[in-house]
């Protein structure tokens, strides 16, 4: 087991051939990293998170980052890195640039989203709160120092390991909202999962290093490229997300007069951005439907070429990300929800398409101001009716045989 270090030797031995880190970035705000890859899990190594780690690192660190680096943390290790490195963050001052990148396997439970460390033990879902680390539980109080900005990056939306007894859990990663001053980016969309990478490095990495160290790029910039040139890299198969609510420019490097001009991404251009998505050829029609990274712009192309074979990979993108939306609602209204109601769908994406590797679902509640109802399916007939619960939350209706959510209860009544 390798603890946490405080300097970035170790990482920078991971990248075949060495390096030597460049001249510090001219920079007036504090800047602070901490950068984590767990490869050495006992259901099985990953082979690119600690490569990612340390690429991430020597981008963070040339950029003016004091980047603070570890690999295969154990759950004490890891909790006790994290709350280092907040400790460290309050202490900075509110002109503090706060990165947070986590490389390993992560998990999704009732909402929230859990990383994993090497030594996490398991064997239903019960035990993820106790073995994994929450990921909000750092994010939250990172937000409350109100620095300048909070950058957070998970690289863990990786196919699940773990043999789990009972309900299987869901795949990818929950979608969140961020707080204010926070921007939140994971290598995947939403309820999907990263395909493995065949190199010493995983596209996410790469495509993410490479746009941070293209100079004069904003945050939503670098990540947006990042998307697309993850998109291209792996054919469609991997299609990472993110979210800002970080007002105020950043920039990683900053971009000499003399250097020549921002050349555009991949499909991205002044006419595309003003154009309908569904008054462009397909291919633009697609890309800009990944840039723009919309639920409206991707239905806005299913609208157009409904019988594309690109079609099918949008049809996916459209599935997950609704289910996504419909799950973190339900769960900010009303909680965890009763037992059984939750999502258990996990997305594989390919290049040639995305297929189900798994769908098990049950309808999610829909909650009013006054009154909560629960669809549910019926084991011998479909006809089914929908009542609104007439009890309050210290009143559990005897029909119900199943646990109560943590605001009200419900009743059921069947049609036959």
């Amino acid at each position: 087991m390798l603890r946490l270090f405080g300097c970035l030797v170790a990482l920078c031995t991971l990248i075949p051939g060495g390096f030597v880190w460049t001249a510090k970035a001219e920079t007036q705000e504090k800047r602070i990293a901490l950068v984590i890859g767990n490869a050495n899990y006992q259901p099985g190594a990953l082979k690119t998170s600690a490569n990612d780690a340390g690429l991430i690192a020597q981008t963070l660190q040339a950029a003016g980052f004091d980047v603070v680096g570890a690999r295969d943390l154990d759950e004490d290790a890891l909790r006790r890195a994290l709350r280092d490195f907040l400790s460290k963050a309050a202490s900075s001052g509110p002109d503090t640039i706060a990165f947070i990148y986590l490389s390993g396997y992560g998990l999704q439970l009732e909402g929230e989203n859990y990383f994993l460390p090497i030594d996490a033990k398991i064997a239903r879902a019960a035990d993820v709160a106790a073995q994994a680390l929450r990921v909000s539980d750092y994010v939250r109080p990172l937000a409350t120092l109100k620095l300048k900005a909070s950058i957070v990056v998970l690289d863990t939306a990786r196919r699940n390991p773990l043999t789990i007894s009972g309900e299987p859990l869901a795949g990818g990663l929950a979608l969140v909202e961020p707080s204010p001053g926070t921007l939140v980016a994971f290598n995947a969309a939403p309820g999907t999962i990263a395909p493995d990478g065949g190199g010493p490095y995983g596209a996410y990495a790469q495509a993410l290093a490479e746009m941070m160290r293209e100079g004069g790029l904003s945050l939503p910039q670098v990540f947006e490229r990042a998307r697309l040139r993850v998109s291209d890299m792996t054919k469609g198969a991997e299609l990472p997300w993110f979210s800002s609510r970080i007002d105020g420019g950043f920039v990683f490097f900053e971009r000499t007069p003399d250097a020549p001009a921002l050349a555009a991404a991949a499909g991205e251009s002044a006419e595309t951005s003003s154009k309908s998505i569904r008054e462009l050829p397909v291919a633009d029609a697609y890309q800009a439907a990944v840039e723009r990274d919309t639920l409206q712009g991707y239905e806005e192309f299913l609208a157009a070429y409904s019988g594309d074979p690109l079609a099918k990979r949008v049809r996916a993108i459209v599935a997950a990300r609704r289910e996504a939306i419909t799950w973190q609602r339900t769960y900010a209204a009303i909680g965890p929800t009763c037992a059984g109601i939750r999502t258990v769908r996990t997305v594989r994406m390919r290049g040639d398409g995305w297929r189900w590797a798994h769908s098990r679902w049950s309808r999610p509640l829909r909650s009013t101001s006054s009154t909560m109802t629960c669809r549910r399916r019926r084991p011998k007939r479909r006809s089914m009716s929908i009542a609104p619960c007439s009890h309050s939350t210290t009143s559990i209706s005897a029909s119900c045989r199943r646990r109560p959510c943590r605001l009200t209860s419900f009743r059921r009544r069947r049609s036959w």
